[in-house]
């Protein structure tokens, strides 16, 4: 079983690149922890989700309840590299709209607790919001890598053909033209 495990770590090491790797298991690691603290307090992540003032009342339950299982269930993705195009889509997409929202408040003065990673403000140590907008774009940054890799490798977006089926396809001139 262990040797399976190597293997499969092998071939996404050799398939990915070592960047590409290391990126996907960070991100599914932070993934699964900031997901943690919030399925086990709903009800503190939802006041979390309230402070924000963005999102109207009907959806806050919804969203705190919600987001914490999808934030686990993609960090499992990422860490495991199942459905990867998908599971990078979503963290990309997941980050860029936690990261605007923090920027969004920033700018309208409110300094508010993340929610991030603790549903409590204890366990950041009061950290002032212009730390948690550093924080997320920094997160931003092996996103769009990871992004851009599976993307710009998976549907060949390299040189001026594209792929079919895997397979750089020719361009065609239609007569005459």
């Amino acid at each position: 079983m262990a040797e399976g495990q190597t293997n499969f770590f092998r071939r996404q090491w050799k398939q990915d690149g070592v960047l590409a790797l290391t990126a996907r298991l960070i991100l599914g690691a932070v993934f699964i922890y900031a997901s943690l603290d919030k399925i086990a307090h709903p009800e503190a992540f939802a006041k979390d989700v309230y402070n924000y003032q963005i999102l109207p009342d009907a959806l806050i339950s919804l969203t705190a309840m919600g987001l914490p299982w999808l934030e686990l269930v993609i960090g499992i993705f990422l860490l495991i590299g199942l459905f990867r195009e998908g599971s990078v889509s979503i963290v990309t997409l997941l980050l860029i709209v936690f990261f605007g929202a923090m920027v969004f408040n920033l700018a309208r003065g409110l300094d508010i607790h993340c929610g991030c990673f603790h549903t409590s403000a204890q366990g950041t140590d009061g950290a002032p919001m212009a730390w948690y907008v550093f924080r997320d774009g920094l997160f931003l940054i092996p996103a769009l890598y990871l992004f851009y890799r599976t993307f710009h490798r998976e549907n060949g977006f390299r040189g001026s053909g594209f792929k079919v089926g895997g397979r750089e396809a020719k361009q065609h001139q239609i007569p005459g033209n």
